[in-house]
């Protein structure tokens, strides 16, 4: 792996979990909003609470999850005569829970801004341009980068992560662009 990711590298797993929950359902909130006619601001309203409440539930879940599987594993040692040392080798080889929730969250939040960021952009500065497209180019490119990192932290090929992550991608933000369509039509 690349020089710059060896000392991440034990918590790249938690890293692309978070990038891909944070991309994949801030752009689905990106492409119902666009389905339903809403205009950016509102866009930029949605994204940034789905951003900021989703990534801080997923990071609580990540933590609260780490930490109930270390609790197990440190209760099923108390079973072992040499529970001490078997203790000591497993709280050094343990990833922290803090660590892994906080990259969740960072990750969710860093990769989730990239469907949104256009429309920030648009809001500080007027452009004339196809929000949505821009908005879905820099989304699939960071669905490309996720997918290569995806592969690797699954010891998968480099094409099956990224087609994998792009397609997923792509078809809930299809599914919420045309739920918000038929509800916007339904309601108005």
């Amino acid at each position: 792996m690349i020089r710059i990711f060896k000392k991440y590298e034990p918590y790249l797993a938690e890293f692309v979990y978070g990038s891909i929950d944070g991309s994949v359902t801030t752009f689905a909130v990106v492409s119902g909003s666009v389905g339903a006619g809403l205009d950016s601001a509102v866009i930029i309203i949605l994204g940034f609470a789905n951003l900021l409440a989703d990534g801080f539930a997923m990071s609580v879940g990540a933590y609260l999850s780490a930490k109930s599987d270390r609790d197990n594993k440190l209760k099923n040692l108390n079973n072992h005569s040499d529970q001490d040392q078997l203790r000591k080798q497993f709280l050094g080889e343990e990833k922290s829970p803090i660590q892994m929730g906080t990259v969740t969250f960072l990750s969710f939040i860093l990769i989730g801004l990239i469907p949104i960021t256009i429309y920030v952009i648009d809001y500080v500065r007027p452009i004339d341009a196809n929000l949505f497209l821009i908005s879905s180019l820099l989304t699939a490119t960071g669905f490309f980068f996720i997918g290569w990192l995806k592969s690797y932290v699954n010891q998968t090929t480099i094409w099956k992560g990224i087609l994998e992550t792009l397609f997923l991608g792509l078809l809930a933000a299809a599914v919420a662009y045309y739920v918000g369509d038929i509800l916007e039509k339904i309601i108005t």
